[in-house]
């Protein structure tokens, strides 16, 4: 009875955090629960606080919670705190300053309300996590961005604003003035821009750290309805856009362990064999940073699709060690 109470209040603070509401199958998933169970914890929800029936588009029916009878049941942990610090963190050691910020000021407020509403000894609760637990930054060079850049672009691509500035090409070294329409920033080791631009009709990746002398201006353009961000980063094993291609990778037994931990792709499909290693496949573009990659896995991968990806990682091999065999000489 006490973990259906925390069940029924655990759904109600969801049905109030989600504004397309939430559908029987998400409960299902949610709680691990059989239908009837989910329909019958929605009924209860329904009756404590009252809900809604959202209208969304599709087959499924949504429900959602527009009381606000719930605040005094909202309780931030210590635990939630420390990750929302360590996760700030982590973005100001990979030279993302802007978006470590708005988490600090999201940790700070928390902290404030849930001061207000738990036991005293959070603090030292809090310290206590903070100080047990690190974050391992890679070390390494960090790309240097003008702090004003991604608010500015966020404003852009808010508005429908291009942008105009100078961007110095990676592969020749110039610098033109650009008139760019932005559509989203992509971050990992180099954060970059994703925008259209004047010279060509089709979306290009500018490199922030190259993006200077900037000022949004007063012309609008009008966005790609078929554009989404996220699937246009799934087109890419990196951030280098090129024709994906099919690639199947076997981890040997000894690396299978690790292998299994990593998210090489978010649409990957992974087997394990019987003899222990793990096949991964996946669908990209960017051999090149394949390669970059699959270097720190030695002989633990081998590369069983496509050639055109194994070729280029045995070149980059020969070359590397050619490069290095001669280097003392």
């Amino acid at each position: 009875m006490y973990e259906r109470a925390i069940d029924i209040i655990d759904l109600a603070i969801s049905m109030q955090a989600t504004r397309g509401g939430v559908t029987i199958s998400q409960i299902r998933e949610r709680l691990g629960v059989s239908r009837r169970t989910a329909e019958r914890l929605r009924d209860a929800v329904d009756v404590l606080f009252g809900l809604e029936e959202v209208v969304t588009g599709d087959l499924h029916k949504h429900w959602r919670l527009q009381s606000r009878s719930l605040s005094p049941l909202i309780r931030v942990t210590p635990q939630e705190l420390a990750e929302l610090a360590l996760a700030a963190e982590l973005l100001q050691g990979t030279g993302q300053p802007d978006r470590a910020a708005r988490l600090e000021e999201l940790e700070a407020k928390l902290h404030a309300l849930a001061r207000q509403r738990t036991k005293p000894d959070l603090d030292a609760e809090l310290e206590a996590l903070m100080s047990a637990e690190g974050q391992a930054v890679r070390a390494g060079p960090r790309t240097r961005i003008d702090p004003d850049l991604v608010p500015l672009l966020r404003d852009a691509i808010r508005r429908n604003r291009v942008v105009s500035c100078h961007y110095e090409a990676h592969a020749t070294g110039k610098t033109n003035r650009q008139r760019v329409e932005p559509y989203g920033v992509l971050y990992g080791n180099r954060p970059f821009l994703v925008a259209r631009t004047a010279w060509a009709n089709d979306f290009r990746l500018l490199r922030l750290a190259n993006i200077s002398e900037f000022s949004l201006t007063a012309e609008t353009f009008v966005r790609d309805p078929d554009f989404d961000l996220r699937d246009y980063a799934k087109r890419s094993f990196g951030t280098f856009q090129e024709p994906p291609v099919q690639v199947k990778l076997r981890f040997d037994a000894n690396a299978a362990r690790d292998a299994a931990t990593f998210l090489f792709h978010p649409d990957q499909r992974t087997t394990t064999n019987e003899d222990g290693s793990l096949t991964v496949r996946f669908k990209a573009g960017g051999v090149d940073e394949m390669c970059w990659h699959l270097f720190t896995w030695g002989e633990g991968v081998t590369v069983e699709g496509p050639v055109r990806l194994r070729k280029r990682l045995a070149q980059l091999c020969e070359s590397l060690a050619a490069h290095h065999g001669h280097a003392g000489r």
